[in-house]
């Protein structure tokens, strides 16, 4: 019997890669544009990363293009710029909450990535805890399993 719902699981993620899983696309937007914003800056670096990051997973590679993704990150940012848009796109980020560990942590990490680029600030890591808690995910476990810089402040 597992070996039939393996086949089954593939071809239903088969159908929804190409059919394009939108709650997956804006859990991963929005956890992104949560850590772009934390810091208070938008940097060029960090969206292409985001954007790397999203076309990198299987499903959304197959159901979304570049300009697609680009669009949706750009209103995920401006949401996150307030507080209430924040707190929607952790409601867009707790939609998958309930879905398998693979896309859940796929969306930590991509977010992860972008807050790594220059090593993790106290706002940056804040923004990581409130996705975790949304994805029902571990943060220090999957932190640990990929390494990431701290970013040093100075005293």
């Amino acid at each position: 019997m597992s070996i039939f719902q393996d086949i089954v699981g593939r071809f239903s993620q088969t159908v929804t890669a190409y059919a394009g899983d939108k709650a997956l696309m804006q859990a991963m937007v929005s956890a992104a544009a949560n850590v772009i914003v934390a810091d208070g800056e938008v940097a060029g670096e960090e969206f292409d990363t985001a954007l790397a990051g999203m076309q990198a997973n299987p499903i959304l590679e197959k159901g979304y293009d570049r300009l697609m993704l680009e669009s949706e990150l750009y209103d995920g940012i401006a949401r996150a710029r307030t507080r209430a848009g924040r707190a929607e796109n952790l409601r867009l980020i707790a939609a998958i909450a309930t879905r398998g560990a693979d896309e859940r942590e796929a969306t930590f990490l991509i977010a992860a990535d972008v807050a790594d680029l220059d090593g993790i600030s106290d706002t940056e890591d804040a923004a990581l805890d409130e996705i975790a808690h949304a994805l029902a995910l571990d943060k220090a476990t999957l932190l640990r399993a990929s390494p990431v810089k701290r970013k040093a402040f100075p005293v």
